[in-house]
């Protein structure tokens, strides 16, 4: 009676809870659409404050608060959202129209450090899919692959044995490769090592220290990566190459 009792309360919390967030997402996409992007965006927020406790994380909801974000004005708080949009769905064009959009109102404009053409192939491949549809994909090419087997080992004409073999070599191939950026890309999300500049300008040191030599400066928007940190600050670099040394307080991870 007891074990009934907790499993119908879980149940009415979970319903409750479901229940409040869809229609905070409601009220949030009704005040986006009537303008009123501050109450858009302290909706929003609660949602994304609200899955994240859960243990959950929304690209739709992400993607919409960073439209509520560049609408009211604010660049650098709108790509972060579509970066962590982006990093949870690379493969949606809406996002990365968006993102590409927003990065056109930032004040830095950093030349990429030149990459072999064949990673950015793959890296361009990789994205076009998630970690969970990359992961469903390596199941499906696993069943085929054993199928491939079982006709390979079982059946006796040998155009059938011969075209399961063959198969066979390129289904492992493909569920490798599937299985491969299907961790990558969860790796991605689990170990966040990029960030944006919140900060108007932040300076960038050439060592963890406030008496440093500054190096350059870079301002709210831009992305940068993560390198390692020495108490309050934190070793990142631009596009380009470029290395430094930055509080903290001027940049939130993606």
């Amino acid at each position: 009676m007891k074990v009934f009792k907790y499993i119908s309360s879980l149940v009415l919390f979970f319903c409750t809870t479901l229940s409040f967030a869809q229609s905070t997402v409601e009220s949030a996409s009704e005040a986006y659409r009537s303008e009123d992007y501050k109450r858009s965006i302290q909706l929003y927020e609660q949602v994304v404050a609200q899955q994240i406790s859960e243990g959950k994380e929304s690209a739709e909801i992400y993607y919409n608060l960073g439209n509520a974000y560049f609408r009211n004005g604010q660049t650098a708080k709108a790509i972060l959202n579509y970066e962590r949009a982006l990093l949870l769905n690379p493969g949606d064009s809406d996002i990365r129209h968006n993102l590409r959009f927003a990065r056109t109102r930032i004040e830095d404009k950093i030349d990429t450090s030149e990459r072999f053409f064949l990673t950015n192939g793959i890296n361009n491949f990789k994205n076009l899919f998630n970690s969970n549809t990359w992961a469903t994909l390596a199941i499906v090419f696993f069943i085929a692959f054993l199928s491939c087997i079982a006709a390979f080992l079982f059946v006796r004409k040998l155009w059938i044995r011969k075209t399961a073999f063959y198969t066979g070599i390129v289904l492992l191939v493909v569920l490798i490769v599937a299985n491969i950026f299907a961790f990558s890309q969860k790796n991605d999300r689990i170990n966040r090592n990029t960030a944006i500049v919140m900060a108007a300008s932040a300076s960038i040191m050439t060592s963890p220290d406030a008496n440093s030599q500054e190096l350059f400066r870079l301002h709210e928007g831009t992305k940068v990566k993560l390198n390692k940190t020495d108490g309050n600050w934190i070793e990142i670099e631009i596009a380009n190459g470029s290395v430094g040394w930055t509080s903290k307080e001027n940049i939130e991870v993606i």
